[in-house]
Protein backbone atom coordinates (compact mmCIF):
# COMPACT_ATOMS: atom_id res chain seq x y z
CA UNK A 1 0.00 0.00 0.00
CA UNK A 2 2.77 2.19 0.84
CA UNK A 3 4.09 1.76 -2.89
CA UNK A 4 0.76 3.11 -4.21
CA UNK A 5 0.60 5.63 -1.80
CA UNK A 6 4.15 6.85 -2.69
CA UNK A 7 3.95 5.93 -6.65
CA UNK A 8 0.96 8.57 -6.16
CA UNK A 9 2.30 11.31 -4.75
CA UNK A 10 4.90 11.15 -7.29
CA UNK A 11 2.25 11.68 -10.07
CA UNK A 12 0.47 14.30 -8.29
CA UNK A 13 3.72 15.95 -7.44
CA UNK A 14 5.15 15.97 -11.33
CA UNK A 15 1.60 17.17 -12.45
CA UNK A 16 1.40 20.12 -9.98
CA UNK A 17 4.79 21.10 -11.05
CA UNK A 18 3.59 20.56 -14.55
CA UNK A 19 0.71 23.22 -14.06
CA UNK A 20 2.92 25.56 -11.74
CA UNK A 21 5.39 25.46 -14.94
CA UNK A 22 2.55 26.13 -17.16
CA UNK A 23 0.73 28.60 -15.73
CA UNK A 24 4.37 30.28 -14.75
CA UNK A 25 4.80 30.42 -18.52
CA UNK A 26 1.26 31.62 -19.49
CA UNK A 27 1.43 34.80 -17.09
CA UNK A 28 5.11 35.73 -18.36
CA UNK A 29 3.70 35.97 -21.40
CA UNK A 30 1.39 38.08 -20.27
CA UNK A 31 4.16 40.41 -18.38
CA UNK A 32 6.33 40.37 -21.91
CA UNK A 33 2.79 41.70 -23.24
CA UNK A 34 2.68 44.39 -20.69
CA UNK A 35 6.27 45.35 -20.87
CA UNK A 36 5.78 45.24 -24.67
CA UNK A 37 2.56 48.00 -24.09
CA UNK A 38 4.26 50.41 -22.22
CA UNK A 39 6.20 52.77 -25.20
CA UNK A 40 3.52 51.79 -27.39
CA UNK A 41 0.97 53.24 -25.62
CA UNK A 42 3.74 56.22 -24.73
CA UNK A 43 3.56 56.60 -28.49
CA UNK A 44 0.37 56.54 -29.42
CA UNK A 45 -0.42 58.68 -26.47
CA UNK A 46 1.83 61.64 -27.90
CA UNK A 47 0.92 60.95 -31.30
CA UNK A 48 -2.96 61.53 -30.00
CA UNK A 49 -2.14 64.62 -28.58
CA UNK A 50 -0.32 65.89 -31.13
CA UNK A 51 -2.41 69.04 -32.65
CA UNK A 52 -0.88 69.75 -35.84
CA UNK A 53 -1.64 65.52 -36.12
CA UNK A 54 -5.39 66.33 -34.65
CA UNK A 55 -5.73 68.99 -37.64
CA UNK A 56 -4.49 66.53 -40.28
CA UNK A 57 -7.17 63.97 -39.41
CA UNK A 58 -9.79 66.80 -40.10
CA UNK A 59 -8.56 66.69 -43.71
CA UNK A 60 -9.83 65.12 -46.76
CA UNK A 61 -6.86 62.37 -46.58
CA UNK A 62 -8.76 60.08 -44.88
CA UNK A 63 -10.13 57.41 -47.28
CA UNK A 64 -14.14 56.89 -47.05
CA UNK A 65 -15.46 54.20 -45.12
CA UNK A 66 -18.59 52.17 -44.87
CA UNK A 67 -19.67 51.66 -41.85
CA UNK A 68 -21.54 47.91 -41.57
CA UNK A 69 -24.12 47.44 -38.64
CA UNK A 70 -25.77 44.25 -38.17
CA UNK A 71 -28.50 44.69 -35.99
CA UNK A 72 -30.71 41.60 -34.17
CA UNK A 73 -33.08 42.45 -31.32
CA UNK A 74 -31.66 45.37 -30.41
CA UNK A 75 -35.24 47.74 -30.06
CA UNK A 76 -33.67 49.33 -26.66
CA UNK A 77 -30.23 50.58 -28.83
CA UNK A 78 -30.58 50.44 -31.97
CA UNK A 79 -31.60 54.26 -32.30
CA UNK A 80 -28.88 55.60 -30.28
CA UNK A 81 -26.15 54.06 -31.48
CA UNK A 82 -27.58 54.44 -34.99
CA UNK A 83 -27.27 58.14 -34.50
CA UNK A 84 -24.06 57.74 -32.60
CA UNK A 85 -22.97 56.40 -36.18
CA UNK A 86 -24.42 59.34 -38.62
CA UNK A 87 -23.01 61.90 -36.97
CA UNK A 88 -18.91 60.98 -36.05
CA UNK A 89 -16.94 63.73 -37.20
CA UNK A 90 -15.32 61.90 -40.61
CA UNK A 91 -14.59 63.71 -43.49
CA UNK A 92 -17.22 60.91 -45.91
CA UNK A 93 -19.01 57.75 -44.91
CA UNK A 94 -22.11 55.63 -44.82
CA UNK A 95 -23.90 53.96 -42.69
CA UNK A 96 -25.66 50.40 -43.72
CA UNK A 97 -27.54 48.41 -40.97
CA UNK A 98 -28.87 45.20 -41.04
CA UNK A 99 -31.96 43.81 -39.65
CA UNK A 100 -31.13 40.30 -39.53
CA UNK A 101 -34.62 39.58 -39.09
CA UNK A 102 -35.42 40.60 -35.20
CA UNK A 103 -38.27 39.16 -33.42
CA UNK A 104 -38.70 42.41 -31.43
CA UNK A 105 -39.84 45.93 -32.84
CA UNK A 106 -36.23 46.46 -34.34
CA UNK A 107 -37.55 47.19 -38.04
CA UNK A 108 -40.42 49.21 -36.60
CA UNK A 109 -38.61 51.52 -34.87
CA UNK A 110 -36.12 52.22 -37.87
CA UNK A 111 -39.01 53.11 -39.87
CA UNK A 112 -40.43 55.54 -37.48
CA UNK A 113 -37.28 57.25 -36.19
CA UNK A 114 -35.47 57.51 -39.00
CA UNK A 115 -38.37 58.27 -41.29
CA UNK A 116 -37.16 55.07 -43.82
CA UNK A 117 -38.81 54.47 -47.24
CA UNK A 118 -38.13 51.10 -49.55
CA UNK A 119 -35.74 51.75 -52.40
CA UNK A 120 -34.81 49.15 -56.03
CA UNK A 121 -32.70 46.38 -54.96
CA UNK A 122 -30.20 47.96 -57.43
CA UNK A 123 -27.21 46.48 -55.97
CA UNK A 124 -24.62 43.65 -56.68
CA UNK A 125 -24.49 40.60 -54.68
CA UNK A 126 -21.00 39.06 -55.08
CA UNK A 127 -21.61 37.48 -51.39
CA UNK A 128 -24.70 34.86 -50.67
CA UNK A 129 -26.76 35.38 -47.92
CA UNK A 130 -29.54 34.89 -46.73
CA UNK A 131 -33.05 36.77 -48.66
CA UNK A 132 -33.15 40.36 -48.39
CA UNK A 133 -36.69 41.93 -47.78
CA UNK A 134 -36.18 45.12 -49.00
CA UNK A 135 -33.61 47.74 -48.51
CA UNK A 136 -34.77 51.59 -47.17
CA UNK A 137 -33.13 54.84 -47.21
CA UNK A 138 -33.94 57.52 -44.76
CA UNK A 139 -35.60 61.22 -45.20
CA UNK A 140 -33.71 62.33 -41.99
CA UNK A 141 -30.03 60.99 -43.09
CA UNK A 142 -29.25 60.46 -46.83
CA UNK A 143 -25.64 58.56 -45.31
CA UNK A 144 -28.08 55.48 -44.06
CA UNK A 145 -28.91 52.37 -46.16
CA UNK A 146 -31.29 49.88 -44.01
CA UNK A 147 -31.15 45.98 -45.00
CA UNK A 148 -34.36 44.06 -43.98
CA UNK A 149 -33.34 40.54 -44.78
CA UNK A 150 -34.21 36.78 -43.02
CA UNK A 151 -32.16 36.15 -40.21
CA UNK A 152 -28.85 34.54 -41.18
CA UNK A 153 -26.87 35.36 -38.16
CA UNK A 154 -23.91 38.23 -37.43
CA UNK A 155 -21.99 37.05 -40.27
CA UNK A 156 -24.40 37.00 -42.90
CA UNK A 157 -25.58 40.16 -42.16
CA UNK A 158 -21.86 41.97 -42.41
CA UNK A 159 -21.98 39.86 -45.38
CA UNK A 160 -25.27 41.60 -46.87
CA UNK A 161 -23.54 45.07 -46.02
CA UNK A 162 -20.57 44.02 -47.59
CA UNK A 163 -22.40 43.71 -51.04
CA UNK A 164 -23.29 46.95 -51.27
CA UNK A 165 -20.52 48.99 -49.29
CA UNK A 166 -19.62 51.82 -51.50
CA UNK A 167 -16.27 52.88 -50.11
CA UNK A 168 -12.93 50.71 -49.96
CA UNK A 169 -13.06 50.48 -46.33
CA UNK A 170 -15.27 49.11 -44.19
CA UNK A 171 -15.91 49.59 -40.44
CA UNK A 172 -17.85 46.31 -38.35
CA UNK A 173 -19.37 47.87 -35.52
CA UNK A 174 -22.50 45.78 -33.21
CA UNK A 175 -25.90 48.04 -33.32
CA UNK A 176 -25.53 47.65 -29.15
CA UNK A 177 -21.95 50.27 -29.66
CA UNK A 178 -21.88 53.54 -29.13
CA UNK A 179 -18.63 55.29 -30.88
CA UNK A 180 -16.60 58.69 -29.78
CA UNK A 181 -17.45 61.26 -32.47
CA UNK A 182 -13.69 61.57 -33.10
CA UNK A 183 -12.70 57.60 -32.79
CA UNK A 184 -13.33 57.33 -36.59
CA UNK A 185 -11.28 59.81 -37.95
CA UNK A 186 -8.61 58.40 -34.85
CA UNK A 187 -9.29 54.87 -36.35
CA UNK A 188 -8.13 56.09 -39.25
CA UNK A 189 -4.29 57.18 -38.36
CA UNK A 190 -2.47 54.33 -40.17
CA UNK A 191 -3.39 54.97 -43.09
CA UNK A 192 -2.02 58.63 -42.75
CA UNK A 193 1.65 57.73 -41.30
CA UNK A 194 2.69 55.95 -44.46
CA UNK A 195 1.81 52.15 -43.38
CA UNK A 196 0.30 49.25 -45.50
CA UNK A 197 -2.92 48.27 -43.69
CA UNK A 198 -5.08 45.80 -44.12
CA UNK A 199 -7.27 46.65 -40.85
CA UNK A 200 -7.17 48.42 -37.89
CA UNK A 201 -9.08 47.80 -34.77
CA UNK A 202 -9.88 50.75 -31.71
CA UNK A 203 -10.93 50.19 -27.82
CA UNK A 204 -14.05 48.70 -26.55
CA UNK A 205 -14.57 49.68 -23.20
CA UNK A 206 -17.76 49.48 -20.93
CA UNK A 207 -20.95 51.73 -21.06
CA UNK A 208 -22.68 50.63 -17.73
CA UNK A 209 -22.42 52.96 -15.55
CA UNK A 210 -21.71 55.72 -17.50
CA UNK A 211 -24.25 58.81 -18.84
CA UNK A 212 -25.68 58.22 -22.21
CA UNK A 213 -27.12 61.59 -23.67
CA UNK A 214 -28.15 61.24 -27.86
CA UNK A 215 -25.90 58.59 -27.95
CA UNK A 216 -22.71 59.81 -26.77
CA UNK A 217 -21.38 59.25 -23.79
CA UNK A 218 -21.00 62.27 -21.95
CA UNK A 219 -19.91 61.34 -18.66
CA UNK A 220 -17.81 58.43 -18.11
CA UNK A 221 -18.44 55.87 -15.19
CA UNK A 222 -17.64 52.50 -13.82
CA UNK A 223 -20.61 50.84 -12.86
CA UNK A 224 -20.72 50.09 -8.75
CA UNK A 225 -22.32 46.83 -9.63
CA UNK A 226 -19.71 44.17 -8.94
CA UNK A 227 -20.52 41.81 -12.06
CA UNK A 228 -20.12 45.27 -14.63
CA UNK A 229 -17.10 46.49 -12.74
CA UNK A 230 -15.12 43.53 -12.64
CA UNK A 231 -15.75 43.12 -16.79
CA UNK A 232 -14.41 46.53 -17.01
CA UNK A 233 -11.66 45.68 -15.29
CA UNK A 234 -11.45 42.82 -17.76
CA UNK A 235 -11.77 44.98 -20.90
CA UNK A 236 -8.62 47.47 -19.53
CA UNK A 237 -6.83 44.71 -19.07
CA UNK A 238 -7.37 43.01 -22.81
CA UNK A 239 -7.27 46.22 -24.78
CA UNK A 240 -4.34 48.88 -22.54
CA UNK A 241 -1.78 45.66 -22.30
CA UNK A 242 -2.67 42.43 -24.55
CA UNK A 243 -3.39 43.98 -27.54
CA UNK A 244 -0.99 46.79 -27.47
CA UNK A 245 1.64 44.22 -26.62
CA UNK A 246 1.34 42.09 -30.11
CA UNK A 247 1.28 44.86 -31.94
CA UNK A 248 5.02 45.33 -30.93
CA UNK A 249 5.43 41.67 -31.42
CA UNK A 250 3.44 41.83 -34.69
CA UNK A 251 0.91 39.01 -34.33
CA UNK A 252 -2.23 40.75 -33.85
CA UNK A 253 -5.19 37.92 -34.51
CA UNK A 254 -7.73 39.51 -32.60
CA UNK A 255 -10.04 42.90 -33.77
CA UNK A 256 -13.24 43.14 -32.17
CA UNK A 257 -15.87 42.55 -33.88
CA UNK A 258 -18.06 45.86 -32.06
CA UNK A 259 -14.98 48.32 -33.75
CA UNK A 260 -12.60 47.70 -36.59
CA UNK A 261 -11.62 48.68 -39.75
CA UNK A 262 -11.12 46.77 -43.24
CA UNK A 263 -9.91 46.81 -46.79
CA UNK A 264 -13.34 45.62 -48.48
CA UNK A 265 -11.28 44.05 -51.57
CA UNK A 266 -9.53 42.10 -48.67
CA UNK A 267 -12.56 40.85 -46.99
CA UNK A 268 -13.82 40.20 -50.79
CA UNK A 269 -11.02 37.98 -51.25
CA UNK A 270 -11.93 35.49 -48.58
CA UNK A 271 -15.01 35.64 -49.34
CA UNK A 272 -16.21 37.95 -46.31
CA UNK A 273 -17.80 36.52 -42.84
CA UNK A 274 -17.67 33.07 -42.42
CA UNK A 275 -20.98 31.81 -40.88
CA UNK A 276 -21.98 29.30 -38.71
CA UNK A 277 -18.90 30.83 -36.56
CA UNK A 278 -19.81 32.76 -33.18
CA UNK A 279 -16.95 34.70 -33.09
CA UNK A 280 -16.92 35.52 -36.79
CA UNK A 281 -14.29 38.65 -35.94
CA UNK A 282 -11.33 36.29 -34.68
CA UNK A 283 -12.38 33.83 -37.54
CA UNK A 284 -12.06 36.76 -40.09
CA UNK A 285 -8.66 37.95 -38.86
CA UNK A 286 -7.04 34.59 -38.96
CA UNK A 287 -8.12 34.20 -42.37
CA UNK A 288 -7.19 37.57 -43.62
CA UNK A 289 -3.52 36.49 -42.21
CA UNK A 290 -3.47 33.53 -43.81
CA UNK A 291 -4.59 34.86 -47.28
CA UNK A 292 -1.73 37.88 -46.89
CA UNK A 293 0.88 34.87 -46.07
CA UNK A 294 -0.26 32.99 -48.67
CA UNK A 295 -0.33 35.62 -51.80
CA UNK A 296 3.10 37.59 -49.78
CA UNK A 297 1.22 40.83 -49.93
CA UNK A 298 2.21 43.02 -47.30
CA UNK A 299 -0.30 44.52 -44.54
CA UNK A 300 -0.03 45.23 -41.04
CA UNK A 301 -3.12 44.76 -38.39
CA UNK A 302 -2.37 47.05 -35.61
CA UNK A 303 -4.54 48.06 -32.51
CA UNK A 304 -4.67 52.17 -31.94
CA UNK A 305 -5.77 52.67 -28.26
CA UNK A 306 -7.46 56.01 -28.28
CA UNK A 307 -10.27 55.42 -30.58
CA UNK A 308 -13.26 54.12 -28.45
CA UNK A 309 -15.90 52.71 -29.25
CA UNK A 310 -18.92 51.71 -25.68
CA UNK A 311 -20.53 48.74 -25.22
CA UNK A 312 -23.03 47.59 -22.57
CA UNK A 313 -21.69 44.21 -21.07
CA UNK A 314 -23.96 41.78 -19.33
CA UNK A 315 -25.62 42.79 -16.08
CA UNK A 316 -26.52 39.37 -15.11
CA UNK A 317 -24.79 35.84 -14.43
CA UNK A 318 -27.05 34.32 -16.82
CA UNK A 319 -26.33 36.66 -19.73
CA UNK A 320 -22.47 36.24 -18.56
CA UNK A 321 -22.43 32.75 -18.75
CA UNK A 322 -23.67 32.97 -22.44
CA UNK A 323 -21.37 35.10 -23.74
CA UNK A 324 -18.30 34.28 -22.03
CA UNK A 325 -19.18 30.20 -23.31
CA UNK A 326 -19.73 31.16 -26.74
CA UNK A 327 -16.47 33.45 -26.84
CA UNK A 328 -14.46 30.54 -25.63
CA UNK A 329 -16.23 28.14 -27.66
CA UNK A 330 -15.63 30.45 -30.86
CA UNK A 331 -11.76 30.58 -30.04
CA UNK A 332 -11.77 26.95 -30.04
CA UNK A 333 -13.54 26.53 -33.58
CA UNK A 334 -10.89 28.94 -34.68
CA UNK A 335 -7.52 27.97 -33.47
CA UNK A 336 -8.69 24.33 -34.68
CA UNK A 337 -9.75 24.80 -37.82
CA UNK A 338 -6.75 26.53 -38.21
CA UNK A 339 -4.52 24.66 -36.28
CA UNK A 340 -2.07 24.04 -39.55
CA UNK A 341 -0.74 27.34 -39.18
CA UNK A 342 1.24 26.54 -35.79
CA UNK A 343 4.61 26.91 -35.94
CA UNK A 344 5.03 27.12 -39.87
CA UNK A 345 7.08 29.69 -40.99
CA UNK A 346 5.16 30.86 -44.21
CA UNK A 347 2.62 32.64 -42.01
CA UNK A 348 5.45 34.66 -39.78
CA UNK A 349 5.31 35.65 -36.56
CA UNK A 350 1.13 34.95 -36.33
CA UNK A 351 2.28 31.42 -37.22
CA UNK A 352 5.38 31.27 -34.63
CA UNK A 353 4.33 32.88 -32.05
CA UNK A 354 0.23 34.13 -31.92
CA UNK A 355 -1.57 31.10 -33.05
CA UNK A 356 0.85 28.70 -30.25
CA UNK A 357 0.33 31.57 -27.26
CA UNK A 358 -3.60 31.26 -27.94
CA UNK A 359 -3.67 27.57 -29.07
CA UNK A 360 -1.57 26.48 -26.10
CA UNK A 361 -2.23 29.41 -23.70
CA UNK A 362 -5.79 31.20 -24.44
CA UNK A 363 -7.82 28.05 -25.28
CA UNK A 364 -5.90 24.59 -23.15
CA UNK A 365 -6.11 27.03 -20.05
CA UNK A 366 -9.50 26.58 -18.59
CA UNK A 367 -8.35 22.78 -18.78
CA UNK A 368 -5.12 22.85 -17.15
CA UNK A 369 -6.28 25.49 -14.52
CA UNK A 370 -9.36 22.99 -13.68
CA UNK A 371 -6.59 19.91 -13.28
CA UNK A 372 -4.60 22.15 -10.97
CA UNK A 373 -7.63 23.29 -9.03
CA UNK A 374 -8.15 19.23 -8.53
CA UNK A 375 -4.83 17.81 -7.62
CA UNK A 376 -4.29 20.37 -4.77
CA UNK A 377 -7.12 19.27 -2.53
CA UNK A 378 -6.34 15.79 -3.88
CA UNK A 379 -3.13 15.64 -2.51
CA UNK A 380 -4.72 17.58 0.75
CA UNK A 381 -7.11 14.80 0.72
CA UNK A 382 -4.93 11.83 0.49
CA UNK A 383 -2.05 14.07 3.16
CA UNK A 384 0.83 14.07 0.45
CA UNK A 385 0.34 17.88 -0.14
CA UNK A 386 3.27 19.87 -0.69
CA UNK A 387 2.62 23.27 0.90
CA UNK A 388 5.24 25.02 -0.81
CA UNK A 389 3.80 24.36 -4.14
CA UNK A 390 0.27 24.72 -3.05
CA UNK A 391 1.57 28.31 -1.88
CA UNK A 392 3.17 28.86 -5.09
CA UNK A 393 0.56 27.56 -7.49
CA UNK A 394 -1.84 30.50 -6.04
CA UNK A 395 0.87 33.22 -6.34
CA UNK A 396 1.25 32.21 -10.00
CA UNK A 397 -2.69 31.62 -10.59
CA UNK A 398 -4.07 34.60 -8.78
CA UNK A 399 -1.51 36.74 -7.80
CA UNK A 400 -0.02 37.03 -11.01
CA UNK A 401 -2.88 37.46 -12.82
CA UNK A 402 -3.86 40.33 -9.75
CA UNK A 403 -0.55 41.74 -10.99
CA UNK A 404 -1.61 41.95 -14.99
CA UNK A 405 -4.98 43.48 -14.02
CA UNK A 406 -3.48 46.63 -11.25
CA UNK A 407 -1.15 47.39 -14.28
CA UNK A 408 -4.37 47.69 -16.79
CA UNK A 409 -5.86 49.86 -14.60
CA UNK A 410 -2.85 51.84 -13.75
CA UNK A 411 -1.87 52.53 -17.43
CA UNK A 412 -5.77 54.00 -18.22
CA UNK A 413 -5.06 56.20 -14.84
CA UNK A 414 -2.03 57.84 -16.29
CA UNK A 415 -2.57 57.65 -20.21
CA UNK A 416 -6.15 58.50 -21.95
CA UNK A 417 -7.75 58.51 -18.10
CA UNK A 418 -11.18 58.70 -19.59
CA UNK A 419 -13.02 58.29 -16.08
CA UNK A 420 -12.19 61.46 -14.70
CA UNK A 421 -13.87 60.67 -11.00
CA UNK A 422 -10.80 59.47 -8.19
CA UNK A 423 -13.81 57.09 -6.81
CA UNK A 424 -14.00 54.64 -10.21
CA UNK A 425 -10.29 53.85 -10.02
CA UNK A 426 -10.31 53.46 -6.53
CA UNK A 427 -13.51 50.57 -7.45
CA UNK A 428 -11.34 49.37 -10.33
CA UNK A 429 -9.13 48.23 -7.54
CA UNK A 430 -11.35 46.92 -5.59
CA UNK A 431 -12.87 44.97 -8.51
CA UNK A 432 -9.14 43.78 -9.23
CA UNK A 433 -8.68 42.41 -6.28
CA UNK A 434 -12.35 40.79 -5.77
CA UNK A 435 -12.18 39.11 -9.61
CA UNK A 436 -10.05 36.18 -8.72
CA UNK A 437 -12.34 35.23 -5.60
CA UNK A 438 -15.15 33.67 -6.80
CA UNK A 439 -15.36 35.64 -10.53
CA UNK A 440 -12.55 33.52 -12.21
CA UNK A 441 -13.47 30.25 -10.50
CA UNK A 442 -17.31 31.32 -11.85
CA UNK A 443 -16.16 32.09 -15.39
CA UNK A 444 -13.43 29.13 -15.86
CA UNK A 445 -16.82 26.70 -15.66
CA UNK A 446 -18.43 28.86 -18.57
CA UNK A 447 -15.39 28.21 -20.67
CA UNK A 448 -15.12 24.65 -19.71
CA UNK A 449 -18.58 24.61 -20.93
CA UNK A 450 -17.41 25.73 -24.20
CA UNK A 451 -15.36 22.37 -24.48
CA UNK A 452 -18.58 20.62 -24.12
CA UNK A 453 -20.69 22.05 -26.73
CA UNK A 454 -17.78 22.40 -29.39
CA UNK A 455 -17.57 18.42 -28.95
CA UNK A 456 -21.32 18.64 -29.28
CA UNK A 457 -20.99 20.42 -32.73
CA UNK A 458 -23.30 23.73 -31.13
CA UNK A 459 -23.52 26.87 -33.16
CA UNK A 460 -26.20 28.87 -30.81
CA UNK A 461 -25.31 32.37 -29.45
CA UNK A 462 -27.79 32.35 -27.02
CA UNK A 463 -29.90 35.17 -25.74
CA UNK A 464 -28.48 38.05 -24.77
CA UNK A 465 -30.65 40.57 -23.10
CA UNK A 466 -30.04 44.46 -22.63
CA UNK A 467 -30.69 46.71 -20.44
CA UNK A 468 -30.60 49.85 -22.87
CA UNK A 469 -28.53 53.33 -23.17
CA UNK A 470 -31.46 55.25 -22.36
CA UNK A 471 -32.01 54.04 -18.46
CA UNK A 472 -27.81 54.57 -17.92
CA UNK A 473 -27.48 56.49 -14.88
CA UNK A 474 -24.64 58.97 -14.38
CA UNK A 475 -22.58 56.45 -11.71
Amino acid sequence: MSVVLEALRQTILVADYVVLAYFFLLNSGYAILLIYSIPEMWTHYHIAEDENFRALLDSEALPPASLLVPAYNEELTVVGSTISFLTLEYPRHEVILVNDGSKDQTMEVLIRDFELYEVPAAFPVTLMTQPVRAYYRSRRYSRLLVIDKANGGKADSLNAALNVARFPYVVAVDADTLIDPDALVRLGRPFLLGQRVAAVGGTIRVVNGSRVENGRVVDARVSRRLLAGIQTVEYLRAFLFGRLGWNRLGGNIVISGAFGMFRREYLLAIDGYQTGNVTEDMDLVVRLHRYLCENNIPGDLPFIPDPVAWTEVPSTVKVLSRQRERWHRGLIATLWSHRDMLFDRRYRKVGMLSMPFFFFGEMLAPLVELFGLIAVPLAAALGIVDWELALLFLIVAVGYGLLLSVWGVILEAFSFRRYRHASDYLWLLVCAVVENFGYRQMTLLFRLHAFVKFARGERSWGKMTRVGFATRPAA
